[in-house]
């Protein structure tokens, strides 16, 4: 049966909302204080560093901030896990967060209307596949800086989990894994995530979304035509 259309739909409920404020502020807190220790040299990271209390303190909020973040992210994991178990997210190709086929034709799709040679534009479901990329590039992410962080915050715990004979590389090896993938972390929120969420034109100056956690029904049906055909169907507006 067709729902009732409201003007406005649930995208993101409360959980989420609260996952993705942990993630982002401490990811802002990780960029702030990492890049002026990962830079030192820099005059600048100088008086930034004096912001923070010293290089002392900025470490302290730094180490702090990464542990409260890899919390976020195993509670979000946990999260996502139990509705999947319990029924509550069930699998349908307009509504997965999981890359499918469909998501390489529409990227397919997507260049040649943006080179002109094509007029047709790909339609996509609750999450396209810029989405879908943005979402699982966090898994990377907590991979590669989140384990690599901890080593770094307890070097005497980890240093047990390495070979005597790797000890003298092992851990500049580590810190180039933990310093580089986070530059790369920050220039792809930066320019990726930031400009497709906020600073496009039809989002500037920013999407309420992530507040809210409500997009209006217009903006759906032109962004998100597939997955409102799935709730909606033909139903019209204002019907009952």
């Amino acid at each position: 049966m067709n729902k009732e259309i409201p003007k406005e739909y649930l995208r993101f409920n409360i959980i989420e909302r609260i996952q993705h404020i942990i993630l982002f502020t401490t990811f802002l807190l990780l960029a702030f204080t990492g890049w002026a220790l990962k830079y030192p040299e820099v005059e600048y990271s100088q008086g930034w560093i004096r912001i923070w209390g010293g290089p002392e303190t900025a470490g302290l909020i730094h180490r702090i901030a990464g542990i409260i973040m890899l919390l976020d992210f195993i509670w979000h994991v946990i999260y996502m896990t139990y509705r999947i178990v319990s029924g509550r997210i069930r699998f349908h190709e307009y509504t997965t967060l999981i890359p499918l086929p469909k998501d390489l034709t529409d990227l397919v799709k997507n260049l040649l209307y943006f080179m002109g040679a094509s007029r047709e534009k790909p339609q996509f479901g609750r999450f396209s596949y810029l989405h879908k990329f943005d979402y699982w590039a966090v898994f990377w992410g907590m991979a590669i800086i989140g384990l690599s962080g901890l080593f770094l915050t307890f070097p005497v715990q980890a240093s047990y989990l390495f070979p005597t004979w790797s000890l003298n590389w092992i851990w500049e090896l580590i810190f180039i894994m933990h310093s580089d993938e986070a530059l790369l972390a920050v220039v792809f929120i930066l320019f990726f995530h930031f400009y497709n969420e906020h600073l496009r034109w039809e989002q500037f100056p920013m999407n309420m979304v992530w507040i809210t956690g409500r997009l209006p029904i217009e903006k759906m049906k032109h962004e998100h035509p597939l997955e409102y055909e799935l709730e909606f169907g033909d139903k019209k507006e204002g019907d009952k």
